[in-house]
C-alpha cells in the first residue's frame, strides 16, 4: 500500500474516532509534515477530514465515487484489481480493456467507470450505464485452457458476482442462464464475455460486469422500468461502489483459482444452487426458432439442458431464455 492508502487503513479503522499525528507519524514512519502531505492526498480524493490541535484527524466523510485507495483497502486478492484503472467517464470498459490486453497488461487488471456512453450487453444491445449509480466494470482474463472451455467462464463470472451481492448486500440475487442475474424476478446485473482468437486458440477473454447498485425507480428509462431493478430499490439500502466492486473482485479471483485447479464441475454446482432457471420451465430463442421445456441442468461445457415435454433433450449453446410462469 502507498502512504495515503496506509493512513486511509488507519483512520477507517478508527471508527470515527481521533487519531493523532504523532500515532500516524510513528506508523508510517513518517515526518508530521508529511503526515499533512498524505491527508491532503487523500482530501484530494474526496475524503473530508476534521483536524483538531493535539488531537489529530477524524475521518468525517468518504467520496461517493469509487475510489482507486478504497478499492485496495478492500481488496484480498493477490491479482484481481491489483492493477486498477478508474474513469470518470467512457465509451466502454470492455474497449479500455481491450487496448490494455494489446499491449500486453497482466491478468487481474480491471478498469471501472462511474459512466459508459456506450455500453453494451449480449447481443450487440446497449446497456445503461449512467454516472454514480452502478458498478461498469471489466476484468483481463488470461487462462490457458481450451477454446470450446470459453462458455464456462461466464457462468464463472455470474458464479461470483451473484455470491458477492448476496454476502455483501444481503440481496436475494438468483442467476437466469447463462448470464443475467436477477431480483424479484427483475434484471439487476449483466455479464458479457468476449474472447480474443488466434489460430483457433484462446489469447484472452474480458469479462464485462455491469450492477445496477443504487439506482431509484425513477431512474430507469421507461422501457426498463418493468425488467429492470437495483440493488437499492430491492433492499431499501444504498451499497458502497466501493466496496462492492471490490467483494466481486475478492469471490471472482477465488473462484477463478478453484476453477483452475478442480474444474468447471464445482462452479457448475455453485451455479445450479443460484440458478433461477433450473427445474423451471423455459422458452429458449434463437435465430433457428424457440422451443419450450424444462431446464433441468448444465451439461460439462456449461451449455443449458432442457427437456421438451416429448422427454426429447436438448442442449442450448446459445440463445435468450425466458422463465414461463
Amino acid at each position: 500500500m502507498t502512504k495515503h492508502e496506509e493512513l486511509l487503513h488507519m483512520l477507517m479503522n478508527a471508527d470515527g474516532q481521533f487519531v493523532s499525528g504523532e500515532e500516524i507519524s510513528k506508523n508510517l514512519s513518517i515526518s508530521r509534515t508529511a503526515v499533512w502531505k498524505q491527508v491532503n492526498k487523500l482530501r484530494d480524493l474526496g475524503y473530508e477530514f476534521e483536524a483538531v490541535s493535539r488531537k489529530g484527524y477524524r475521518l468525517i466523510t468518504k467520496p461517493d465515487s469509487i475510489d482507486a485507495a478504497g478499492l485496495q483497502l478492500a481488496l484480498q486478492t493477490s491479482v484481481f484489481g491489483r492493477k486498477a484503472v478508474i474513469l470518470n467517464s467512457t465509451m466502454s470498459t470492455q474497449g479500455d480493456v481491450q487496448q490494455m490486453a494489446e499491449q500486453g497488461q497482466a491478468e487481474g487488471a480491471v478498469v471501472l467507470a462511474e459512466e459508459q456512453t456506450g455500453g453494451r450487453g449480449r447481443f450487440g444491445r446497449k446497456w445503461f450505464s449512467p454516472p454514480g449509480k452502478g458498478i461498469w466494470m471489466s476484468i483481463l482474463l488470461r487462462p490457458e485452457q481450451p477454446l470450446r472451455n470459453t462458455p464456462q467462464l461466464t457462468l464463472l463470472t455470474g458464479v461470483a458476482v451473484c455470491r458477492a451481492v448476496r454476502a455483501y448486500t444481503g440481496a436475494d440475487a438468483g442467476i437466469k442462464w447463462p448470464n443475467d442475474l436477477l431480483i424479484n424476478g427483475r434484471k439487476m446485473c449483466g455479464i458479457l464475455l468476449e474472447s480474443a482468437v488466434e489460430d483457433h486458440a484462446l489469447r484472452y477473454c474480458i469479462a464485462g460486469i455491469g450492477v445496477d447498485v443504487n439506482f431509484e425507480l425513477a431512474d430507469y428509462p421507461e422501457d426498463l422500468t418493468s425488467i429492470a431493478t437495483s440493488i437499492k430499490v430491492e433492499t431499501g439500502q444504498q451499497a458502497d461502489r466501493t466496496k462492492l466492486a471490490a467483494a466481486i473482485l475478492n469471490e471472482l479471483e477465488h473462484l477463478y483459482f478453484v476453477y483452475q485447479k478442480e474444474g468447471f464441475g464445482v462452479i457448475a454446482s455453485l451455479w445450479e444452487a443460484l440458478s433461477v432457471s433450473i427445474h423451471r420451465e423455459v422458452k429458449v430463442s434463437n435465430p433457428q426458432g424457440s422451443i419450450e421445456g424444462t431446464a433441468i441442468g448444465l451439461d460439462p461445457s456449461g451449455a443449458l439442458i432442457v427437456e421438451k415435454s416429448s422427454g426429447e433433450r436438448i442442449t442450448v449453446v446459445s440463445g435468450e431464455i425466458s422463465l414461463i410462469e
